[in-house]
């Protein structure tokens, strides 16, 4: 018996070593070096985690493809013929001078489960498949969740070839810059995928607060993003009188003051955010004619999200009437989701088998899992964050804990494909 719990120890400390050195490895691909990371879609440091992590792919014996949209997959081969494939994996993009575990711990956990299927010579009869996913937070081309959207097939590719970034960069430029082929199909047949497994960071601080190392995700929070312009005249800040200014910013600082209230009278959990803002001409000596600026509404039920948006809408359109032109797009709606339940329910059972402490969560974040429950069974898990911090430099979750969470995976992988 000694000997057995010798070579459980000795294999936990070993996968923690290799998770942590993973975790330093994918954070030196930053346009931040030392303020955080900044790895947007499509960017060089994007080219360098796609490298690496299709080489790790490559060393776990997997084969390796990429789509249409640049999602990157590492697919174990399979004994029936087209089966789908038990989908495990995250995204590996950042929010500006974010941390080094939002996205990249989950697609290292996915790894290190398909290192575990190939170390042990195991033979799935559905296939285990890893993805690494593209723009989940929408930081370059807005609205966020589009590898998985994309995939799932509820982001077109009309609507994906005319997205840009703030310099005006298409999609397809973006990719083929960085020699990515956008002709590859993007849509995948939900037929195709039997399950999809994500690990996430929890992002806030009630497992850290209750000593909890995982969290079986059971919920997931509404969202939707907005895309505001406010269009008033340009002028010159010396020669222009107070009273005949037609200011777009200062009027967008007055509706973005009002937004906070919306969300406090909604109740229940209600948040609303602007955290993008875009001043034209930007000029100091020049009163701004144009803002663009985001508006982030999440709930954890629809009929908040629908109230919410309606009153925003009345907001933006009632400065109509003052000289101004103002619209608001629409960049991403997303209902409010349930996990499965059989699914969290063999997370759960195997989290009692291995020994690890859990509780149920709902997530007030938007994860690629909500895509994927439009058309297959979905299971997530958290790992605490510490001090509840995240989309910081600061941000750190224990690898310890991320290892709990590769040893789950594995056991429920095993399970969901079959293995013989």
């Amino acid at each position: 018996m000694r000997a057995i719990f010798v070579r459980k120890e000795e294999f936990q400390v070993r996968l923690v070593e290799r998770i942590e050195k993973q975790i330093n490895d994918l954070s030196r691909f930053t346009a931040t070096p030392g303020k955080g990371t900044t790895r947007l879609t499509y960017s060089k440091e994007d080219l360098l985690t796609r490298n690496y992590i299709k080489d790790k792919m490559m060393e776990y014996e997997l084969t390796v493809r990429e789509d249409g949209l640049g999602n990157i997959f590492g697919k174990l081969a399979d004994t029936v013929k087209d089966a789908p494939s038990v989908l495990i994996g995250s995204h590996f993009d950042s929010v500006p001078n974010g941390g080094a575990y939002d996205g990249p711990a989950g697609v290292i956990v996915a790894l290190e489960v398909a290192a575990l299927f190939a170390e042990n010579r195991l033979r799935p009869i559905y296939p285990l498949e890893i993805v690494a996913l593209i723009e989940e937070e929408g930081s370059r081309f807005g609205g966020g969740l589009m590898g998985s959207r994309g995939m799932a097939g509820s982001l077109s590719e009309e609507d994906f070839k005319s997205l840009k970034d703030e310099d005006g960069i298409t999609t397809i430029e973006a990719m083929s810059k960085i020699g990515l082929d956008s002709s590859l199909p993007k849509k995948r047949a939900a037929r195709t995928i039997k399950t999809f497994l994500e690990l996430h960071i929890e992002q806030g601080p009630i497992l850290e607060e209750k000593n909890i190392p995982i969290g079986v995700v059971e919920a997931i929070v509404g969202i939707t993003q907005l895309e505001v312009t406010v269009e008033g005249k340009a002028g010159h800040a010396g020669t222009t009188p107070m009273d005949r200014r037609t200011d777009a910013l200062v009027t967008t600082a007055n509706i973005i003051s009002r937004l906070p209230d919306l969300a406090i009278e909604e109740g229940e959990g209600t948040v609303i955010t602007t955290g993008r803002l875009h001043v034209f001409p930007n000029g100091a000596n020049v009163i701004p004619d144009k803002v663009v600026f985001s508006v982030d509404i999440r709930s954890g039920k629809e009929e908040h999200i629908s109230r919410v948006i309606k009153k925003v809408h009345e907001l933006i359109d009632s400065y109509q009437d003052q000289g101004f032109q103002t619209k608001a797009e629409q960049l991403l709606y997303m209902p409010p989701k349930i996990l499965n339940e059989e699914i969290g329910a063999l997370l759960k059972e195997k989290c009692a088998d291995l020994g690890i402490p859990y509780c149920s969560i709902n997530s007030g974040a938007g994860h690629d899992a909500m895509v994927f429950s439009d058309v297959t069974d979905v299971g997530m898990l958290f790992v605490p964050s510490k001090a509840g911090l995240s989309h910081c430099p600061e941000e750190y979750s224990d690898a310890r804990h991320l290892a709990n969470g590769v040893q789950i995976f594995y056991e429920v992988a095993k399970r969901l494909t079959e293995v013989e």
